[in-house]
């Protein structure tokens, strides 16, 4: 079952830039949060700073009551066996068959025998498809097959926690969805906290529970799924829609100039809200919410098309 993390006025920075600072969000437990933002902004520095590689200049990490920030190294290496951590390409070793890339924490962290790892590796390796691949080197598979490898190494641990970090970068859009789905079936089958870090618009749109977006130095807006995707905040709208007209350009911030130059023009409206990408078993999750739930309670129209009109409009009496 996943824990929850709290994180208090967070902030990073490297010499004299800041990262980002005051950043505070709750990732519920067992839930599935997404955090966006323009590059560089620090998205993976965040993710580095939660599992405590990086340790922020102030602020706080609360996990099962310690927080990671501050903590002792024996406190935080106990920590750390609550996550499960998958990087941008799967940080696979070259010269191990993907059978011990798996196996390899078991072995590190584990007094399990051979033959009890043996059956936890094949296990996950099945979970994410890759029965038959064993033998093969990182060198000899394709970049998707090294991001499920690496997240069945992830797994092996059986982690409470696990962070995800830009699993579509190199992916095609057909192979960015089975990952999706493989995502929401993972988090319904082992009810673990998720964070993934992404570009990936169709991702942030249709597998999280929570949405967060990181923006000039500082966390613009954190909350449920339908709560940013109805914002009409310029840096959430515009960021979520994929659009040009907003306060964001190619240089993270447009400058005044810029801005005026867009002067009179409307940001366009709001896309319809895309239904959230169900588990393959029909089982809901535990932070699975009823489509336009947050809306109703909120009183917020959503965009027109985004939920069968006639149904939402009886469910507001």
């Amino acid at each position: 079952m996943g824990v929850e993390v709290v994180v208090e006025g967070l902030t990073k920075r490297f010499g004299s830039q800041t990262v980002w600072s005051d950043v505070s969000l709750t990732l519920p437990a067992g839930e599935i949060s997404v955090m966006l933002g323009p590059s560089g902004t620090g998205k993976s520095v965040f993710l580095k700073t939660l599992i405590g590689l990086l340790k922020p200049d102030a602020g706080h990490v609360w996990i099962e009551g310690v927080d990671i920030a501050k903590c002792s190294r024996q406190d935080l290496y106990e920590i750390r066996k609550l996550f499960g951590v998958l990087f941008q390409d799967g940080a696979m070793f070259g010269s191990m068959n993907l059978y011990d890339n798996v196996a390899f924490p078991l072995r590190e962290h584990t007094r399990k025998s051979e033959s009890e790892i043996r059956q936890i590796v094949l296990e996950r390796m099945e979970l994410v498809g890759l029965t038959g691949a064993e033998n093969k080197l990182p060198g000899e598979i394709s970049g998707g097959m090294r991001k499920r490898a690496g997240l069945a190494r992830a797994l092996v641990l059986d982690p409470e926690i696990l962070l995800i970090d830009e699993p579509d970068s190199g992916l095609d859009p057909v192979r960015t969805t089975y990952i999706n789905q493989l995502f929401i079936d993972l988090n319904a089958q082992i009810d673990a906290t998720f964070l993934i870090v992404t570009h990936d618009i169709n991702t942030a749109r249709t597998v999280p529970d929570n949405i967060g977006l990181l923006y000039h130095r500082h966390l613009a807006m954190f909350g449920p799924r339908e709560m940013l995707l109805t914002s009409k905040e310029p840096v959430v709208a515009q960021f979520l829609n994929a659009q040009r007209v907003g306060p964001i350009g190619m240089s993270e911030e447009k400058d005044a100039d810029q801005l005026a130059s867009e002067e009179g023009i409307a940001m366009p409206p709001l896309p319809p809200l895309p239904l959230q990408i169900e588990p393959s078993s029909g089982i809901p999750r535990r932070g699975q919410r009823e489509s336009g739930a947050w809306c109703r309670e909120n009183g917020v129209v959503p965009p027109a098309g985004s939920f069968p009109e006639r149904a939402y409009a009886m469910s507001l009496h």
